[in-house]
């Protein structure tokens, strides 16, 4: 994530789905966000909530105007990473005919 006051080269790393949210609540909506999809799996081996689940924390739950976000997903994973871009190119263009 990069927020507006930083240097658009450092980026603000967050490595799973609490992290996440914590930091946009704590310093709020970045400039810019690239999403992976994989985030791991806790100490039972079980999946960890995904980059999918941070994009629909945003979409459903933050709250935040995501009218001017701008995002890019860095995925390998061909199937996230076009749910991940659908829900929020769609959500941002639903945001702009209003």
């Amino acid at each position: 994530m990069v927020y507006p006051d930083s240097n658009e080269t450092d980026f603000n790393l967050v490595r799973n789905y609490e992290d996440f949210k914590s930091v946009i609540l704590r310093k709020g909506l970045p400039s810019f966000i690239s999403f992976d999809n994989d985030l791991g799996v806790d100490k039972e081996g079980n999946l960890l909530p995904d980059g999918y689940a941070c994009a629909k924390w945003l979409v459903y739950e933050s709250g935040l105007d995501l009218v001017n976000l701008n995002f890019s997903v860095h995925s390998a994973n061909p199937v996230a990473s076009i749910q991940i871009k659908s829900l929020l190119s769609n959500y941002i263009e639903h945001l702009k005919k209003d």
